[in-house]
C-alpha cells in the first residue's frame, strides 16, 4: 500500500527528474533572414550612378584586380625578378651547352620563351669563388716551381677583386649595351642580354683547372683561347639579335670586352 502511494504522487518537479518526452514535430520552426551587409557610412550620393543610403557590398569587378606595376619601380623591385629564376635543371644544362658552341650565334632563339637570371647568379658567383681559391694555388705553384724555398702566403683581397671585378662586368656591361641599343633606336630586352653575358662566362669555369699548370706560356695560351671563344659567342649573338641594323661597331666592342676581361683574368689571378 505505502509503495503504491508513493508512485503516485508528482515528481516532475523534483530535481534529476527526467522530463516528458516531447513531440519534435510539434516544435515551432523559425527561418533565418538572409543577411545584407552594408558599408557604414552611407553613400551621400558621391559615388558613381549610385542612389543615396547605405552601399550594398558587391564582387569584385575586374577593374579592382591588381595592377602591374611603374616600369621604373618595377626594375627596383626584387619580386619582379622571381620569375626568371623558375627554369629546371634540364634547360639550364642546355644552355650551358649552348655557350660551349660559340659559333652557333642562336643562344637568343633558345632564350626567347624563357629568359633566366639563374645562370647569371650561379655562374658569376662559382667563378668569384674560384678565381680566389685557385688564384691563390696557381700563384703558389709558380713560386714552388721557381724557387722552392720562397715563403708563400695567401692573399685575400683575390676575394675582394673577384666579386667586384666579375660581379660589375655581368651587370653593368649588359646594362650599358641596353641603353646604347635603345638610344640608337634598335630594340632590346635587358633580361636578355643579362642571361646572354652571363652564360658566355661558363667557359672561364674549366678554364680555371687548367691555369693551374705552372707553365706561363700555356697558360696564356689557354686564356687566350677561352676568352676568344667566349668574346665570338658574345659579338655573334649579338649581331644576330640586332640583324638588320649597321651596329658592326656594337659587336666589334662586345667582342674587345670580353677578351679584355680574359686578359685581366690571367694578369690578376694567374700572374
Amino acid at each position: 500500500m505505502a509503495e503504491s502511494s508513493y508512485s503516485n504522487l508528482a515528481t516532475s518537479h523534483l530535481l534529476g527528474s527526467v522530463p516528458a518526452v516531447v513531440n519534435e514535430d510539434k516544435k515551432a520552426s523559425y527561418e533565418v533572414p538572409e543577411a545584407n551587409m552594408q558599408i557604414f557610412p552611407p553613400n551621400n550620393g558621391s559615388g558613381r550612378g549610385r542612389s543615396g543610403g547605405y552601399q550594398t557590398l558587391e564582387a569584385p569587378t575586374e577593374g579592382f584586380e591588381q595592377q602591374p606595376p611603374n616600369n621604373w619601380k618595377g626594375v627596383f623591385s626584387i619580386s619582379s625578378y622571381t620569375q626568371y629564376f623558375n627554369v629546371d635543371t634540364d634547360a639550364v644544362i642546355n644552355r650551358l651547352i649552348s655557350s660551349f658552341n660559340p659559333l652557333a650565334g642562336d643562344f637568343f632563339s633558345k632564350i626567347d620563351a624563357n629568359p633566366d637570371l639563374y645562370g647569371l647568379v650561379w655562374i658569376t658567383t662559382t667563378l668569384v669563388f674560384l678565381f680566389a681559391s685557385f688564384g691563390n694555388c696557381a700563384t703558389y705553384l709558380m713560386q714552388k716551381h721557381n724557387d722552392s724555398t720562397t715563403s708563400w702566403s695567401f692573399d685575400v683581397s683575390y676575394i675582394n677583386v673577384a666579386a667586384g671585378g666579375i660581379y660589375i662586368y655581368a651587370l653593368v656591361v649588359p646594362v650599358a649595351f641596353y641603353f646604347l641599343l635603345q638610344y640608337l633606336g634598335s630594340n632590346a630586352s635587358l633580361i636578355r642580354f643579362w642571361c646572354m653575358w652571363g652564360y658566355s662566362l661558363s667557359i672561364f669555369i674549366p678554364t680555371v683547372f687548367l691555369l693551374l699548370i705552372p707553365v706561363e706560356l700555356l697558360r696564356w695560351i689557354i686564356i687566350l683561347i677561352a676568352g676568344g671563344a667566349s668574346a665570338c659567342f658574345v659579338s655573334l649573338n649579338l649581331k644576330t639579335y640586332i640583324e638588320g641594323n649597321d651596329l658592326s661597331l656594337m659587336v666589334i666592342a662586345a667582342f674587345l670586352l670580353q677578351l679584355a676581361l680574359a686578359i685581366f683574368i690571367k694578369v690578376w689571378f694567374f700572374p
